[in-house]
């Protein structure tokens, strides 16, 4: 996990105490198991942090800010709900990783 998000395990430990919303399941000898939605979280943290330059606090902050905020419809003509070429190059790049 920690290479497909580059981002170390000690700190993705840690953002699991700081972020509520990030709770991996836990399994034999303590391996953290992450849904797709918690890869999109620490991705996102991951972001705030270290691309914009936010606090924990301040990510915190944002991250509730923006689950509580709905998103905006789309409009009729929107491009289609799956990027599959998009989806299918995350996968093979995931693959390769775990190799």
């Amino acid at each position: 996990m920690s290479e497909l998000c580059a981002v170390k395990a000690h700190v993705l430990r840690y953002w699991e105490q700081e972020f509520t919303q990030l709770s991996p399941v836990k399994r034999r000898g303590n391996r953290r198991y992450y849904q797709h939605h918690e890869v999109l979280l620490i991705r996102r943290i991951r972001e705030l942090l270290y691309e914009e330059g936010f606090t924990i606090s301040g990510a915190r902050q944002r991250l509730e800010h923006e689950a509580g905020v709905a998103p905006e419809p789309a409009p009729a003509a929107a491009k289609p709900a799956l990027d599959i070429s998009g989806l299918r190059a995350e996968i093979t790049a995931i693959l390769k990783i775990l190799g």
